[in-house]
């Protein structure tokens, strides 16, 4: 194989007006007389997996030496089949905020939670409830009054009243059967406690239960755990 040939193949040359040779040459008969064919032992020899960061709720990659085809393949997986628990049923008992209950609902599904899907099961189709054996509960009650020590020329909401914000911190977990023997105090909880869920002023209040399963972000957004993916070569 000649020299520009390679180029052709291997790199990506950034014109005025124009990007060449993005195609990809992962697959045979793409080029006469070079051999193309995916080969297991060829792939491995190439493909290696650089871990950038890694901490308790997120990890950093960086796959080299893969086509753009496989890595994209990769990257639809982890969106699509990689299970994870998330909040799908919203009992709502009592909702005098400003928001409506429809759109609380769906803000609160949004909400990642940290539990170990590995742990449960999936939720039987028809069942609103749950079991120990497949459901995470949440309760989230909290009423917003007034501050009886709040200074006369306060104008700050926070000054002013008890409750005005209410975030995730305020969702606290429910135990059902004997999940708190099996996995602990506090063992599953939002992952992050600073979400602004909503806002509150005196007499408002939200009462929900909250009932989080495992899914797949094939199934819906919301149990999807990849952030952010780019692709990088060389130009």
């Amino acid at each position: 194989m000649d020299k520009r040939m390679e180029e052709i193949r291997t790199k990506i040359e950034l014109k005025e007006h124009s990007i060449v040779n993005v195609n990809s040459t992962d697959f045979p008969g793409g080029y006469t007389g070079i051999d193309d064919s995916w080969n297991l032992d060829k792939f491995a020899k190439k493909f290696r997996i650089d871990v950038v960061d890694i901490k308790d709720d997120r990890i950093e990659f960086d796959m080299v030496g893969v086509d753009a085809s496989v890595a994209n393949a990769f990257r639809r997986i982890l969106l699509a089949e990689l299970p994870t628990m998330a909040i799908e049923k919203v009992f709502i008992l009592n909702n005098t905020s400003l928001i409506q209950d429809e759109v609380l609902a769906h803000r609160l599904g949004l909400i990642p939670i940290k539990a170990d899907p590995r742990l449960f099961e999936y939720q039987q189709e028809g069942d609103d409830e749950g079991s120990p054996e497949d459901t995470v509960e949440f309760n989230l009650k909290i009423k917003c009054t007034r501050n009886p020590n709040a200074p006369k020329d306060a104008t700050d909401p926070e000054e002013l009243y008890r409750n005005c914000k209410v975030w995730t911190k305020d969702m606290k977990w429910i135990p059902r059967g004997n999940q708190e023997d099996l996995y602990g105090q506090n063992a599953f909880k939002p992952v992050n406690d600073d979400i602004l869920i909503a806002k509150l002023r005196p007499g408002q209040e939200i009462d929900v239960k909250l009932n989080c399963v495992k899914g797949i972000g094939k199934d819906h957004a919301k149990f999807s755990p990849v952030g952010n993916y780019t692709l990088t070569c060389i130009i």
